[in-house]
């Protein structure tokens, strides 16, 4: 079902029905600050293969993580090396993804990939709302693999269909720009896509980051 979450009754409703459709292990489609996003309880390991499978993907491209607040996190990870931790501070919540060792204690499948995870806190007060009650949520693009991510809610249920339980709509991503991702599990921080935050951006921060696309 698609809610409307610019009607304050319907935004109240949508919200409910989102985080009781993650608790039960189903799919939602949620606004981000970039574009759409299809989510699960990261700690469903049949709800992330339903959402592999919605989207036409396969194990070997696992999901991000996206998080209600910086202090998620520290559950998520043993140690944060100082770039991290500077990077956070600078740009979140917002469009940056950090690629992190996660917890080896961690009950979780998000992939093939194992001991690293993307995570990201998005500046979206719908999506921080679904995320805080429902805690970690592996969320990719509300989209078929191939096709253009979605930048509403619509567009997302047109490719997606019934595999969705719950649709917030919060009308037209303002800025559909991906989320940079920096990996920060190396010696030296790397980008591995270009984003919404630029490599000027993130040297003023950590001045040493590569990038292979600069």
């Amino acid at each position: 079902m698609l809610y409307d979450c610019r009607s304050l009754a319907d935004r109240d409703r949508g919200i409910a029905a989102a985080i009781e459709a993650v608790k039960n292990g189903e799919l939602v489609v949620l606004p981000t600050d970039t574009v759409y996003g299809i989510g699960a309880d990261a700690f469903t390991p049949y709800a992330v293969k339903a959402l592999l499978e919605a989207k036409g993907r396969g194990r070997n491209v696992p999901p991000p993580v996206l998080i209600g607040s910086r202090r998620t996190l520290d559950g998520l990870v043993l140690t944060l090396p100082q770039e991290a931790r500077d990077l956070i501070e600078a740009f979140w919540p917002g469009a940056l993804t950090i690629v992190v060792a996660h917890a080896p204690s961690l009950n979780w499948d998000l992939g093939d990939k194992t001991g690293t995870v993307a995570v990201r806190m998005p500046m979206h007060p719908v999506a921080l709302e679904v995320l805080n009650e429902t805690g970690p949520m592996a969320v990719s693009s509300a989209n078929k693999h191939g096709r253009p991510a979605a930048t509403t809610a619509s567009e997302a249920r047109d490719q997606l269909g019934y595999s969705v339980r719950a649709y917030l709509e919060a009308g037209p991503c303002p800025d559909p720009v991906p989320s940079t991702i920096v990996d920060l599990t190396g010696d030296t921080p790397t980008v591995l896509r270009a984003g919404a935050i630029d490599l000027d951006q993130l040297r003023e921060v950590v001045p040493d980051i590569e990038s292979p696309v600069s």
